[in-house]
């Protein structure tokens, strides 16, 4: 649920929303850019780090906007729609950080670990225990 303010186009906003959430689930998921000592980035494109492909976006992405809302400050009446869905990204990170705390206080293993953005796979893997607990 997003408040769009009153929307200028719902069709477009809706685009922009599910855009900016995929944008920074890549930000703090999937984008590990490199930098060498020196400062200079190697990471310089998509063909030198991962960003999101249609495989990474869910099957069911339901965004609403809300309805009968009023924003009588904003250029007719609507509300940036792009920034704050790129940062609700980041409840991704988080969520698969607090899946990790539990798995390694399943298997005796201290809640507390380092773990940077990016998520990615060989983070995840090095952060849960060796075993995985299975019932």
């Amino acid at each position: 649920m997003f408040d769009a303010g009153k929307s200028i186009n719902p069709a477009i906003d809706v685009g922009q929303i599910e855009g900016a959430f995929i944008q920074g689930y890549g930000l703090f998921c999937l984008e590990d850019v490199k930098i060498d000592g020196n400062g200079v980035t190697l990471s310089t494109g998509p063909g030198s780090y991962k960003i999101p492909t249609l495989h990474d976006i869910p099957k069911q992405f339901n965004v609403a906007l809300l309805e009968d809302s009023v924003n009588e400050k904003a250029v007719y009446g609507s509300k940036g729609v792009g920034e704050p869905p790129l940062f609700l990204a980041g409840s991704v990170f988080f969520a698969a950080k607090s899946a990790i705390e539990s798995a390694r206080e399943a298997a005796g293993l201290s809640k507390r670990f380092r773990f940077d953005s990016p998520l990615t796979c060989e983070k995840v893997r090095l952060a849960c225990p060796k075993e995985f607990i299975i019932d």
